[in-house]
C-alpha cells in the first residue's frame, strides 16, 4: 500500500475515536501517539500540515471557528457501509440468539481515585540509590518504528486485549484486568485501522488471485476466507458442515451465518497475524432476566452496529461488563436502560395531559425546582407490599455476608436501609471502593454512601423488584415564566417548606415532555385543590422569592438540606429534610455532626496544615505527576501519601453530601471546598467572576478549575490535617525559555498520569504551602532495562525536532 494511503487510514483511525474532533494543534500529538510517527506531510509533498489535511477531504473534514481555531472530524468511509449492511444481515438472520453481546470495545473513561500509574516494587530497581550520577544517560532509541513512540511506553498503556485463536475460549485470560482507567488508546476503535488494513489486503488478494479455488473439504473449526459480499472478503470460523453448506462464524464481527461453499477460500496465513477482534461479554446487572426471551431483543435494538464505552468489571472467559453509549452530551448506560426496559409495563403510572392526581406525595424539591412526586397506583402498593416482604425477611434470616455488595457498578439496583424501612436504590456513580453515589428509585433523591451499607436483594426477590418501574415521577412546575431565570435558593426554600413529604397533594398535568421524561403539573396543598389560583405555582409566583442575591448560599435553616448545586433534596421519610437526611445517613454522619457549626470569622478560621514533606535535595522520592503543562511547570505529589488523600476524598464526599450548606461569603486567596463536577476538593479561591462562578486551583491534584459560587463551602477543621498534596515543579536538566505546543505534548505524553521517580535538585519553601516549589530530574523505570531520564530525553527531543524541521 502507497504511504500516502496508510497515512489516511491511520488518520482517518485518530479522527473516529475523538468524537468531537481534534483541535489542528493537538492532531501531531494525537496520530504519533497512535502510530509512534508524526503525520509524514513533508515527505508527502505538503508545505504545512493543514495544506496537507485540506489535500485530502474525503478522510478530514475542517471546520474553523470564529476565533480562527481550526478542528478536525472525521469524515466517514465506505468501510463503515459495509460494516452497517453485515450488520443489517446479521439481525435479518434466523441464527439461534444468544445471551451474549458481541461489540466493539473501547475502556470507559471514569475518574475514580485510582491512579493510572503503578509503582513497580517502590518504583525503585536494585542498585537505585540517592546518590546516582545526574549525567548519567538513558539509551534511548529513537527510532521511527511504527508502533515505538520513541522507545517509551505511552501513559497508562494497556496491552491489546490477547484475543485467542479458538473462537469464544480465554480471550481475556493474558489481559491485566484495570476496571477503572482512564486509557488515552482504544481497543478495537472504529473497526480499528487494523482490521481495515487486512481486510483491504484480503480483498486485493483474492481479487488478483483468481486461481485460488474454493475449499473442496472442510472440517470443524477451519479457518476460511468468505466472499461475505461482492467486493468484501472477511475470515470465518466453520461451526457446522451440512453437504455443500457451512455455517461460518465470522471471527472479527461475532455472528454467523449458513454459506455456500463455493464462496469459501482458504485463508492465507499471512491474513492470520491479526488477533480476532470479535469477543464475547456479558451484561453486568441482568443475569435474573436471562431466560426472558424479551431481553434478547431489548440488548440487540440497543446494541449492534454502534460503538460503545466498556467497564470492564470482572476478568472471566466471558467477562462480565457495562456498555455506556457515549456518542451524546451524556454517557448512557446500556446496562441500567435494558433493566428499565424491561419493567413491567403495567405497573407504571400512566400520565396524561389534563388528567388529576389526589393523594400525590412529593418525595424531593431540587435546586432547580425540579420536584419528584408519588402516584398512588398499582405499582406503588406493590412495591409496599414486597419492601415489607423483604423487611421480615432479614427480620427472620441472619444476615450473612452474601449480601453485603462485594462488586458495585453504575446501573445497579440495591437495597439501603433508611428510617426503618429497606428501600431501593440504583448506583449512579462509583468513587471508589468505599464509597458511591446512589439514587432513591422512589423518590429521586440523590447522595452519596458507604459500599458497606448497601446490600444485595435476596434472589427470591430479585425478579419482583426488577420489574416495579421507578415510582419517582419528575415534575416541573408550569406556568413558571422563564423571566424568573435560575431558581433562587429562598424560592427552593419555599417550596419545600411547602410541600416536601406532605403525602396528600394533588397535581394536575399541563403537558408531558416525554423526551426528557419530565410531567408539567399544576401542585395544590390539600386546602387549595382544585382552584388554580391558589395553587403552588401561583403562589410561588406571588412570593417575592426570585431576588438574586450575590454571593450568597442557601441557609442553614431547618427547612432545606441541599446545596441548590446539588441534585439531592432530601431522603425519603416524615419531618424536615435536614432531619431526614441526618436519620437516614445516620451511621454514615455520626462522626462528623461535632465538625458542623456556624460559618468561621475570617480570624477564626483553623490552622492550615503544614508542608507536605518532601525529600532534600540530592535524595529521591517517588511521585506522581497529575498535571504536566510543560517542563517549565507540572505538578507532583508524593506516592506514599496518596492513600491518605484517597480516603480524604472519600470523607469530603461523605461529609458534604449530608452537610447543611452555609451561608458564607467567600474571600479571594482563601482555602475552601468545593465541588467540582461530583466531588468535593480542597481549593484556594484565586478570583470572583460576575457571572456567579469563582476561579479556583485544587490544592491536591494542582488543576485550575471554574465553579459555581454556590459549590464552594468552608472546609472544616478534620480537613485541614493532611498536607495539601499538589507541589509545584520544574524540570532540571533541560534549558528553554519558551516550550512549544508540540514539545509540551510529548512531555505531558511521558510523564502526566504516571508514576516516576523524582531527583530533587532544590525546593523553595514560601510562606504558604501550597507556593513552595521543586526542580526535579524525573526517571521513568517501567521499562524492564532501560531507565528513561526525561530530561536527556526531551534535551534529544528538540535534537531530534530541529533536524525535522
Amino acid at each position: 500500500m502507497l504511504e500516502a494511503d496508510l497515512v489516511s487510514k491511520m488518520l482517518r483511525a485518530v479522527l473516529q475515536s475523538h468524537k468531537n474532533g481534534v483541535a489542528l494543534p493537538r492532531l501531531q500529538g494525537e496520530y504519533r501517539s497512535l502510530t509512534g510517527d508524526w503525520i509524514p506531510f513533508k515527505q508527502l509533498g505538503y508545505p504545512t500540515l493543514e495544506a496537507y489535511l485540506r489535500s485530502v477531504p474525503t478522510v478530514v473534514r475542517i471546520e474553523t471557528s470564529r476565533s480562527g481555531e481550526i478542528t478536525c472530524y472525521a469524515v466517514a468511509c465506505t468501510e463503515t457501509a459495509r460494516i452497517a449492511q453485515l450488520v443489517a444481515r446479521q439481525r435479518s438472520s434466523k441464527r439461534k440468539t444468544g445471551r451474549k453481546v458481541n461489540c466493539q470495545m473501547r475502556v470507559k473513561k471514569t475518574l475514580p481515585f485510582f491512579l493510572e500509574g503503578k509503582p513497580k516494587a517502590t518504583l525503585r530497581q536494585p542498585g537505585f540509590s540517592s546518590d546516582l550520577s545526574i549525567s548519567k544517560k538513558p539509551n534511548l532509541a529513537l527510532s521511527r518504528d511504527r508502533g515505538n513512540s520513541l522507545g517509551v511506553k505511552s501513559d497508562a498503556e494497556i496491552p491489546p486485549y490477547a484475543l485467542h485463536t479458538n473462537v469464544g475460549s480465554e480471550v481475556f485470560r493474558d489481559v491485566p484486568m484495570q476496571r477503572h482507567v482512564i486509557n488515552n488508546r482504544y481497543v478495537g476503535k472504529d473497526y480499528s485501522a487494523a482490521q481495515e488494513l487486512m481486510e483491504d489486503e484480503m480483498k486485493e488478494f483474492y481479487s488478483k488471485n483468481p486461481q485460488i479455488a474454493p475449499v473442496q473439504t472442510v472440517h470443524v473449526g477451519q479457518l476460511l476466507a468468505v466472499n461475505a459480499e461482492e467486493d468484501a472478503w472477511l475470515r470465518a470460523q466453520i461451526i457446522s458442515t451440512k453437504g455443500n453448506k457451512v455455517k461460518v462464524c465470522y471471527v472479527d464481527y461475532g455472528f454467523s451465518e449458513n454459506m455456500e461453499m463455493s464462496k469459501a477460500c482458504r485463508l492465507s496465513p499471512k491474513f492470520c497475524s491479526l488477533s480476532f477482534q470479535a469477543t464475547k461479554c456479558k451484561l453486568a446487572g441482568l443475569e435474573a432476566l436471562s431466560d426472558d426471551p424479551g431481553l434478547v431483543k431489548v440488548v440487540e435494538s440497543l446494541t449492534c452496529g454502534k460503538i460503545f464505552a466498556v467497564e470492564i468489571l470482572e476478568k472471566a472467559d466471558v467477562p462480565l461488563v457495562v456498555l455506556y453509549d457515549t456518542s451524546g452530551e451524556d454517557d448512557i448506560n446500556i446496562n441500567a436502560t435494558c433493566l428499565k426496559a424491561m419493567c413491567d409495563k403495567s405497573l407504571k403510572v400512566h400520565l396524561q395531559v389534563d388528567a388529576m392526581f389526589t393523594n400525590v406525595r412529593v418525595t424531593n424539591i431540587c435546586s432547580d425546582g425540579t420536584l419528584y412526586c408519588q402516584v398512588p397506583c398499582k405499582g406503588l402498593n406493590k412495591l409496599n407490599d414486597l419492601l415489607q416482604k423483604i423487611e421480615d425477611y432479614f427480620y427472620c434470616k441472619h444476615m450473612t455476608s452474601e449480601y453485603f455488595v462485594s462488586l458495585p457498578f453504575c446501573g445497579k439496583i440495591c437495597l439501603f436501609h433508611c428510617k426503618g424501612k429497606w428501600l431501593r436504590v440504583e448506583i449512579m456513580n462509583v468513587h471508589s471502593s468505599r464509597t458511591l453515589d446512589v439514587q432513591f428509585l422512589d423518590s429521586g433523591t440523590v447522595t452519596s454512601i458507604k459500599v458497606s451499607e448497601l446490600r444485595e436483594i435476596p434472589p427470591r426477590f430479585l425478579q419482583e423488584v426488577i420489574a416495579i418501574p421507578s415510582q419517582a415521577i419528575k415534575c416541573c412546575l408550569a406556568d413558571i415564566p422563564q423571566s424568573v431565570g435560575m431558581w433562587t435558593p429562598d424560592a427552593v426554600l419555599w417550596l419545600r417548606d411547602s410541600v416536601l413529604n406532605c403525602s396528600d397533594c394533588s397535581i394536575k398535568v399541563t403537558k408531558l415532555d416525554k423526551t426528557r421524561g419530565i410531567a408539567y403539573v399544576y401542585l395544590f396543598t390539600p386546602k387549595n385543590f382544585p382552584d388554580p389560583h391558589r395553587s403552588i405555582n401561583r403562589q410561588i409566583m406571588n412570593a417575592d422569592l426570585w431576588k438574586h442575591q450575590k454571593d450568597v448560599f442557601l441557609s442553614a435553616i431547618p427547612g432545606g438540606a441541599s446545596s441548590p448545586g446539588s441534585k439531592a433534596g432530601s431522603t425519603p421519610g416524615t419531618g424536615s429534610p435536614a432531619a431526614n437526611v441526618r436519620k437516614s445517613l445516620q451511621d454514615v454522619n455520626k462522626k462528623f455532626m461535632g465538625e458542623r457549626s456556624c460559618s468561621f470569622p475570617v480570624e477564626e478560621l483553623p490552622p492550615l496544615p503544614p508542608p507536605v514533606p518532601l525529600s532534600r535535595p540530592g535524595e529521591h522520592m517517588d511521585v506522581y505527576v497529575p498535571v504536566a503543562c510543560h517542563p517549565g511547570y507540572f505538578v507532583i505529589q508524593p506516592w506514599q501519601e496518596i492513600h491518605k488523600l484517597e480516603v480524604l476524598m472519600e470523607e469530603m464526599i461523605l461529609y458534604y453530601s449530608v452537610s447543611e450548606v452555609r451561608h458564607i461569603a467567600v474571600e479571594k486567596d482563601q482555602v475552601y471546598a468545593a465541588k467540582v463536577e461530583n466531588k468535593w476538593y480542597r481549593v484556594l479561591l484565586k478570583g470572583i467572576l460576575t457571572n456567579g462562578l469563582v476561579s479556583v486551583y485544587e490544592l491536591d491534584y494542582g488543576n485550575h478549575e471554574l465553579v459555581n459560587i454556590r459549590k464552594v463551602q468552608p472546609l472544616v477543621d478534620m480537613f485541614r490535617k493532611l498536607p495539601f498534596q499538589a507541589v509545584m515543579a520544574q524540570l532540571a536538566g533541560v534549558k528553554c525559555s519558551q516550550w512549544s505546543e508540540e514539545a509540551s505534548m510529548v512531555f505531558r505524553s511521558h510523564v502526566e498520569k504516571k508514576a516516576l521517580v523524582a531527583l530533587v535538585q532544590t525546593v523553595t519553601e514560601n510562606a504558604h504551602p501550597w507556593d513552595q516549589k521543586v526542580v526535579v530530574y524525573l526517571v521513568d523505570m517501567s521499562l524492564p532495562y532501560t531507565d528513561i531520564w526525561i530530561h536527556d530525553f526531551m534535551s534529544e527531543y528538540l535534537v531530534e525536532l530541529s533536524k525535522v524541521n
